[in-house]
């Protein structure tokens, strides 16, 4: 019986020591994430776009210019 429980405490330690050396090297098993469909690009709407808010901007600092397009 003595010998019996000898060799499950060996062989816990061993898969003891096993475990934590692969916790400490980093190596875990590969697992896949999980797919998600990729969808197509959606368009920008009108405040995304950066030339549009840049000529906002340039309409509300100088609205008197000739340059600025009104509506």
């Amino acid at each position: 019986m003595l010998k019996f429980l000898f060799v499950v405490i060996l062989f816990a330690v061993a898969i003891y020591l096993t475990t934590r050396m692969i916790q400490r090297r980093g190596i875990t098993p590969r697992t896949q994430a999980p797919r998600t469909p990729s969808q197509p690009p959606r368009p920008m709407g009108p405040d995304d776009d950066e030339d549009f808010l840049r000529d906002l901007d340039r309409r509300r600092r100088h609205p008197e210019d000739p340059d600025s397009k009104n509506g």
